[in-house]
């Protein structure tokens, strides 16, 4: 203890190993412990390990710029984020809230849309949305569900709240990552797992594919689940491929289904025409059907929406549900969950400034230098501006953007957020993280016990996403029960 306590140096935010006084919080002290007798050498070796199981393992994502698509090593970092099983199971009910609410939101706007005319939605939100689908007009989905799978990306403040960031809705990527972080740790470190009640991750194919199976038009025999990717070049076609592989699906690409004169989606396979049950899709709205979104689109399926219409096949995540995956809908999710469930959200959001609003437009325009600002509808962590560490030339420019299309943005205050010890070069040093669980919504509900830990690299940065730098962690939900690591 006395060489770590030595080396690692917290900054001005909460920690997620060690408190104020440097010392380990009660969930991680077991781990505090165990690195505490390990030297710069004997980390330095762990990460080889894993830098090399990752190759072997061929763990990649994309990057796409201007010198064309490069496929990288997950970049990965082998110091656990640990949290406590008791705070878990409150930050898991918070999600399931959300989730549920937010599914009940998407049924109503394609249908009644009681929440506009009850005054809690504003209508002009609603006609100004860009991922609202007039082809989904008048649907229920199975079980009413339109979003059966969701990534929130959680956030902790520097006083130890927990916030949601935001919630990944159309496509949420990130969950094979997460799987393969546990299996890499596992190789590294089989004494920690032994010797600690660190809560498994291991069963999200089997609960994902039993989400999509409970979407099945058809009561008899095993519900034939088909992944649908738009290709190798894809950043997360890796993720494609290992989800399909462990649920036992077809991974397949458009070309490869078509829609019968029944209105049934056939797989072309060696064997003949395979029908297809439930397609779990990772391309985008615009992309999935040329008969109903963009004409010249080569990646969908021509006439799955037809046959979606009529039940022939579920898709998951069905069409529609972007028009909830807006920055501008998320600040009013609250609302949301009060409105449809009678509760008070679990869940905080991150204060947001609607620049929309005249009052709230005047006040972040000035105060451009100490906000957060986002675009409504960019994931990625593209097209944002981070206030404080901008230069006057940057903010002046998104000053312009916010007064040409104000309902395309919203501001947040910029947030101290967490950090946790990040293995940099032969030590130890804080660095800004998130925390993306992945929730499944069918006939039950299920949430992943942590999630994908993204952690900006760089000393300071609040920019975790791998795209742009960041790199990731596997995240530890210990039982409050779970023995000291040390012999």
């Amino acid at each position: 203890m006395d060489w770590l306590s030595k080396h690692y140096q917290r900054q001005n935010a909460y920690d997620e190993l060690v408190d104020e006084g440097g010392i380990p919080r009660p969930a991680a002290a077991p781990l505090f412990d165990y690195l505490s007798t390990l030297d710069s050498n004997e980390l330095l070796a762990c990460r080889q390990a894993a830098d090399a199981a990752i190759l072997a393992m061929g763990i990649t994502f994309t990057v796409y710029s201007e010198a064309g698509n490069i496929d990288r090593a997950w970049p990965f970092d082998i110091i656990p984020r640990i949290m406590s099983h008791r705070e878990w199971i409150r930050i898991e009910e918070g999600l399931k809230q959300r989730l549920q609410a937010i599914n009940l939101f998407i049924d109503d706007l394609y249908n009644a849309q009681r929440i506009v005319a009850d005054g809690i939605f504003p209508a002009e939100i609603l006609a100004s949305s860009r991922n609202f689908r007039d082809a989904c007009r008048g649907i229920h989905p199975p079980l009413g569900v339109w979003a059966q799978i969701c990534g929130s990306d959680l956030v902790r403040d520097a006083d130890g709240t927990i916030y949601v960031l935001e919630d990944n809705l159309r496509v949420p990527s990130g969950v094979s990552y997460m799987l393969e972080n546990r299996q890499i740790m596992k190789r590294l470190f089989p004494e920690l797992f032994k010797s600690a009640t660190i809560l498994p991750v291991d069963d999200y194919p089997n609960r994902l594919y039993e989400t999509l199976a409970a979407l099945s038009p058809r009561e008899d025999g095993r519900p034939v689940v088909a992944v649908l990717t738009p290709g190798i070049y894809n950043s997360a076609y890796f993720e494609h491929s290992y989800l399909a592989q462990q649920m036992g699906a077809y991974l397949a690409e458009g070309a490869d289904f078509f829609v019968g004169h029944d209105d049934v989606v056939y797989l072309k396979t060696i064997s003949g025409p395979q029908r297809v049950d439930v397609i779990y899709r990772r391309i985008d709205d615009d992309y999935l059907d040329p008969e109903v979104f963009l004409p010249d689109s080569t990646l969908g399926i021509p006439g799955l929406l037809r046959a979606w219409r009529r039940g022939m096949v579920a898709i998951a995540n069905a069409p529609g549900v972007g028009v909830a995956d807006d920055k501008v809908v998320y600040a009013f999710v609250p609302e949301i969950i009060r409105y449809y469930l009678d509760a008070e959200p679990i869940l905080p959001n991150v204060p947001t400034y609607l620049c929309m609003r005249d009052a709230d437009r005047d006040y972040v325009l000035n105060h451009l230098d100490e906000l957060v600002v986002k675009p409504a509808n960019e994931s990625g962590g593209y097209g944002m501006l981070i206030g404080p560490r901008a230069m006057p030339e940057e903010r002046a420019r998104f000053a312009e953007l916010i007064i040409a299309n104000p309902r395309n943005y919203i501001a947040q205050p910029t947030l101290n957020l967490s950090t946790a010890p990040t293995l940099v070069d032969d030590h130890l040093e804080p660095r800004h993280l998130d925390l993306r669980p992945f929730i499944l919504q069918a006939d039950k509900m299920y949430v992943t016990t942590g999630g994908l830990t993204r952690v900006a690299m760089q000393s300071g940065s609040l920019v975790v996403n791998s795209s742009q730098g960041g790199g990731s962690k596997d995240t530890w939900i210990v039982d409050k029960e779970a023995p000291c690591f040390r012999e």
